[in-house]
């Protein structure tokens, strides 16, 4: 069994013609937010993951075993639901899409369900009530098999997250994860 110690968000710093060449572990968003899961690479490979615990594994992750190769990690498509706004205008009033969705958001929100934000869609695992829910509230509801990538918000409790540079605060790296709508911390 290959042990894998360290994440390296999207990739960053390594050279990308050994991502792209490096084999792949397909892993469905249960398993990403785990910090210690078993999986098996593409190339047949065991591997046992024991990463720092609070770490979200993202697809484009890659992960370094104890041997220096290199593990590209794919977002399994998986079932969930994908939350479009209506665009039909039968309901009488002028309602705007953007705004439906943002406020499906803002109740699956308040739920503390994973939710992935999108600019035209929104994501969630499955749940029957909560698709009734935001059916009634005038948006279409999808079954469908896709990689899911929920926001941080109560997950994003990952310190260190490729922050090991720490002397290197000349702002060109910090495009990762640092959005202050999210500050708020539900202990």
């Amino acid at each position: 069994m290959l042990q894998v110690s360290k994440l390296v968000p999207q990739g960053k710093g390594l050279a990308p013609v050994l991502v792209r060449r490096a084999a792949t572990v397909t892993l469905d968003w249960d398993v990403r937010q785990k910090s210690r899961f078993d999986a098996e690479s593409s190339d047949g490979r065991r591997v046992g993951v024991f990463l720092p615990r609070g770490t979200v594994v993202r697809g484009g992750d890659v992960l370094i075993t104890q041997d220096g190769s290199l593990l590209r990690v794919i977002a399994a498509p998986q079932p969930v639901l994908r939350i479009t706004a209506c665009t039909d205008h039968h309901h009488g009033h002028d309602h705007d899409p953007a705004f439906d969705l943002m406020r499906a958001a803002y109740h699956l929100g308040n739920r503390h369900v994973p939710i992935e934000l999108q600019p035209d869609h929104l994501k969630i695992e499955p749940d029957h009530v909560l698709a009734d829910m935001l059916r009634a509230m005038h948006l279409n509801v999808a079954e469908v098999r896709e990689p899911f990538e929920p926001e941080g918000g109560a997950y994003a409790a990952t310190p260190g997250h490729g922050h090991s540079h720490d002397h290197d605060h000349h702002g060109h790296d910090h495009g990762h994860g640092h959005h202050p709508a999210h500050a708020h911390d539900h202990g």
